[in-house]
């Protein structure tokens, strides 16, 4: 009980500590690359992208990304969204170990949209 307890603990920590760093410093890096045209890019489902999703956002889920990465430019800038925000992680490094060298971790889909909303 006392462990399960410990590992919430600290859990919550490590989460808050990330929401206080990306809002402190990575925001305005993705503003930035937001006004200079970077793409965003939706790895959710299919499914999860027809019922919303942010304005001009091109949907390439993490699911197909392995195939689907050569259709992106290596020369553009991508920002990349879903739901909560661990997929997006896991797609930014994917496309960075297939050599595109301009992509961001845009996080979760309402962090990303109240960002883009601020410029």
């Amino acid at each position: 009980m006392k462990t399960a307890l410990l590992i919430a603990l600290v859990s919550a920590l490590i989460y808050a500590g990330y929401r206080v760093y990306r809002s402190a410093h990575l925001s305005k890096e993705l503003q930035s690359k937001i006004l200079e045209g970077a793409l965003i890019l939706d790895v959710r489902t299919e499914k999860e992208y027809a019922a919303g999703h942010i304005n001009g956002a091109v949907n390439i889920s993490l699911g197909t990304l392995r195939e689907r990465y050569k259709e992106l430019d290596p020369q553009k800038t991508y920002i990349t969204y879903c739901s909560h925000g661990l997929r997006s992680v896991k797609a930014a490094n994917l496309l960075r170990e297939r050599g595109l060298k301009q992509v961001y971790n845009g996080g979760a889909r309402e962090d990303l949209e109240k960002l883009m909303k601020q410029h």
